[in-house]
């Protein structure tokens, strides 16, 4: 007997149209503006550290992708009450990584890109297990991706030099994480 679920059906579209709509214009209508200003300046880090401006689209249009997919997830109720679990321990590391950033920031000479990087990995490690059975193989590609870019020690070190040319953009980064985290988004 054929298992056929058009409710497995719909999410699948769902998730495929929206994945093909995280562009920079569409992006407005699944995140809030703040989240949308921190996506910009990490586009505007990414740019300038690689030099290489496709590269720095992919990896924002990557994070957004695996972050629309996964509110699909949550939205249709997908998750197991295990997974709900992994789901609320990546909110805690994802909070305590925003909260290490910020405080990186506001206090000089105090960044270590060990502790920062660490951080990073175990959130994309967590997240991984959260969409293990959920998300293709290429999605998994783009979470390793996203986050091995944004973990890098050597963009880490650049993006805290209390002088270094990305202070503008960390300054912006932090005020951003700074709200979402006061919201209790993060």
């Amino acid at each position: 007997m054929e298992s056929f679920s058009s409710r497995d059906m719909a999410m699948r579209v769902q998730k495929k149209f929206l994945s093909s709509m995280a562009t920079k214009g569409s992006v407005q209508m699944f995140i809030d503006d703040t989240t949308s200003e921190i996506l910009d300046e990490l586009y505007r880090v990414s740019k300038e550290y690689s030099g290489n401006k496709s590269e720095a689209q992919k990896v924002i249009k990557d994070l957004i992708k695996i972050a629309v997919k996964i509110g699909v997830l949550f939205k249709n109720n997908r998750f197991s009450t295990d997974e709900l679990v992994v789901a609320t321990d990546f909110k805690k590391k994802l909070h305590f990584g925003a909260m290490t950033a910020i405080s990186f920031y506001e206090v000089d000479f105090t960044f270590d890109k060990a502790v920062m990087a660490e951080l990073l990995t175990n959130c994309r490690d967590l997240l991984l297990k959260l969409v293990n059975t959920h998300l293709t193989p290429k999605s998994h590609g783009r979470i390793n991706h996203v986050f091995n870019h944004y973990s890098d020690p050597e963009l880490l070190t650049k993006l805290y030099e209390p002088d270094g040319p990305f202070r503008p953009h960390l300054t912006k980064i932090c005020k951003g994480l700074n709200k979402l985290v006061e919201e209790g988004t993060i």
